[in-house]
């Protein structure tokens, strides 16, 4: 018996890995890092809620169980996006 191929992946937008300073979400073909130091919303919370996350649209993630709406420009160039979280300051 031989195993089929992979398939192509279901899921537009998906958390590939989570370290103490961050997490990383491949975006189709693109992989993007959100430091927590950047987007401390995602710093104290439950693993299961930040894998948790949606794209509603193209530019658009949502986080539904933590009701955290990000735009990808800002996570790409967020030096553009300078409203910064005052949560963990």
């Amino acid at each position: 018996m031989t195993s089929a191929a992979p398939g192509i992946s279901t899921s537009p937008v998906e958390v590939t890995n989570i370290s103490k300073h961050g997490f990383w979400l491949l975006l189709e073909n693109e992989e993007l890092f959100l430091p927590f130091s950047e987007f401390p919303w995602f710093r104290d919370v439950p693993v299961g809620k930040i894998l948790h996350v949606e794209l509603p649209s193209s530019n658009h993630l949502y986080w539904p169980e933590l009701d955290v709406d990000l735009a990808v420009e800002s996570i790409r160039h967020p030096e553009k996006f300078p409203l910064v979280s005052r949560v963990g300051a």
